[in-house]
């Protein structure tokens, strides 16, 4: 695996990959929210698993990294609607938030923020499959 490092950013960066924060930055507050490529992604740790979600509520613009962990699920602080953390999808309101694919290697949190895994737009059906 080639690795290169951004100094003007002091990220990692890994083919597409980029390293964002460590186990330990995550661990501690279960939550933290980081930039890559200017766009703002919160990263959230629970139950063992680390997830990623464009930090942007899909709702009212409001900061998910500012939200509630609660069941597998982060809750907005604006109208409370309960994100799944493995999927993005919001049930009462049939939509989903953008997540992003998350590695952890050798206590290191990557990112690829080239691909998120869900549409805001997406269908239940899109969601689940």
């Amino acid at each position: 695996m080639r690795a290169l490092v951004d100094h003007q950013k002091g990220s990692v960066v890994t083919e597409d990959w980029i390293a964002v924060a460590t186990t330990k930055d995550l661990t501690r507050r279960r939550k933290l929210r980081v930039e890559v490529d200017g766009a703002a992604i919160a990263l959230f740790h629970a139950g063992g698993q680390v997830y990623a979600f464009d930090d942007v509520c899909i709702h009212q613009d409001r900061s998910l990294f500012k939200g509630t962990l609660w069941q597998g699920k982060v809750i907005c602080p604006g109208h409370q609607w309960q994100f799944d953390l493995a999927t993005g999808y919001e049930e009462d309101q049939d939509r989903c938030q953008p997540t992003y694919e998350v590695r952890v290697e050798d206590n290191t949190v990557y990112v690829n923020p080239r691909a998120s895994r869900v549409a805001a737009t997406t269908s239940t059906e899109e969601a689940h499959s």
